[in-house]
């Protein structure tokens, strides 16, 4: 089986629940075709660069799919009859990135940066 990612837009005028539901929905085509879902990430309600469909924002959600192409093909033929769904992309990946919804600058202590550049111009 391949790995995939899958991300797609929902409207921004339902509500989270039912992006939650749309996202369980997805899973039981998945595992119904033989596959997967590793991951599940809602990203929550983003501002878009440009309108689609009337809509200036909208729900982020990535699955992380471990499945076979026929259950992709599923899965994408189910999301074009959706009319919640604004867009969606399925990338093929060789492994699933390990990130965390963080960014790098927070991995960092609070005063580690500071402390640089003060100890830089003591020199």
């Amino acid at each position: 089986m391949a790995l995939y990612e899958h991300l797609l837009i929902a409207r921004q005028d339902i509500s989270a629940q039912a992006v939650d539901a749309l996202a369980t929905h997805l899973k039981t085509i998945v595992e119904g075709e033989g596959g997967k879902v590793e991951k599940q990430e809602y990203w929550g309600l983003r501002g878009l660069a440009y309108r689609i469909k009337k809509n200036r924002k909208g729900h982020y959600v990535l699955l992380n799919i471990n499945a076979p192409s026929k259950a992709v093909v599923e899965l994408e033929r189910q999301l074009k009859i959706n009319e919640d769904v604004l867009r969606y992309l399925t990338v093929k990946v060789d492994a699933f990135e390990v990130s965390s919804n963080k960014n790098r600058r927070d991995d960092k202590p609070e005063g580690a940066k500071t402390e640089g550049v003060a100890e830089e111009v003591a020199q």
